[in-house]
């Protein structure tokens, strides 16, 4: 008998470049209020898309203010680069977030891509091959300390001999997301995690890179649907297309041309188009739709998407 298609979840990744903790705060808030299942910050500390000097708080740190001041939407990090800090360390993070937030955290991780602090603060960036062993190594050490258990690890990289970690998660399997997308990741989703996060691409090729997880996961021998797929995305979203052109023009002088953030938009239009744009995805097993906002935030998308979009692809998980 086949498993059930997992209910679908609506998410914000707010990311944490904002000048005051109360901007993000009321992001934060808002999408609660909305009926967003998640929102997410990530682990950089001086990403290039703000510039050598923009703002940028600490991932960890404001993940566990934001969630000890909501109710009920669950917080991510995504996602954590596997070089920035010990796997012990970011597992007692996780865990010690869990608890503040009454079991509702979910942690990424990944190989870890451009950012300034490298150059600005001197922090070492291993080459990739490397970076994937530890992440390979990292996922394997939060499973085991996430136990509760005394647990042991010898790797190329990390060692832990006869580790605790206590006050364990609150929640049984803390949920573990993976970001990224070639194949040796895919084989570490496919061997650790809960959920598989990468930005959004194309519906063709996107059906290769399930096809290949699909294939890792049978290699592990692990069942694909114990694994949510996850995507992120932006959308400029109007009620009136007449408002379209006015909106871009803002983007646009906000963005240069050049900007990495022009391809990670689906859709510049309708909520109804973005319905459209949307549902080749959640035919190809896509659970997780993560909206990605940036400062300043457009709160009209993100107000429409939860208004016009949610409704109308929801349905699209029940049982006929």
């Amino acid at each position: 008998m086949p498993s059930p298609e997992p209910a679908l979840r609506f998410g914000v990744h707010s990311g944490q470049q904002y000048e005051r903790y109360d901007e993000i705060l009321a992001l934060w808030r808002r999408a609660e209020e909305l009926g967003y299942d998640w929102c997410s910050v990530f682990d950089h500390l001086r990403p290039p898309m703000g510039g050598p000097d923009g703002p940028c708080f600490e991932g960890t740190t404001l993940l566990s203010a934001l969630t000890a001041r909501t109710d009920r939407i669950r917080g991510a990090l995504m996602v954590a680069p596997v070089a920035w800090r010990h796997p012990a360390m970011l597992a007692a993070l996780a865990a010690t977030v869990d608890h503040v937030s009454a079991g509702r955290v979910e942690i990424g991780i990944g190989v870890g891509g451009a950012d300034l602090a490298h150059e600005q603060y001197g922090f070492d960036l291993p080459g990739r091959a490397e970076r994937l062993d530890m992440l390979e190594e990292t996922a394997a050490i939060l499973r085991g300390l996430w136990s509760g258990e005394r647990f042991s690890f010898t790797g190329e990289h990390f060692r832990i001999t006869g580790g605790y970690l206590r006050p364990a998660p609150v929640q049984p399997r803390l949920p573990l997301v993976v970001g990224g997308a070639s194949t040796p990741v895919l084989r570490v989703v496919a061997r650790h995690g809960d959920v598989w996060n990468s930005l959004l691409t194309d519906p063709d090729r996107y059906r290769r890179r399930v096809a290949q997880l699909d294939r890792e996961c049978e290699r592990a021998g692990r069942d694909r649907a114990e694994i949510r797929l996850s995507m992120t995305f932006r959308a400029l979203l109007v009620d009136d297309p007449a408002e379209l052109p006015g909106k871009l023009d803002r983007l646009r002088a906000t963005f240069p041309p050049d900007s990495p953030v022009w391809p990670e938009y689906l859709v510049f239009g309708t909520p109804e188009q973005c319905v459209e744009a949307l549902l080749p995805y959640r035919a190809l097993g896509v659970s997780d739709f993560v909206l990605g906002v940036r400062p300043p935030v457009d709160r009209d998308s993100v107000t429409l998407f939860a208004e016009r979009v949610i409704p109308r692809l929801r349905p699209a998980s029940a049982p006929a």
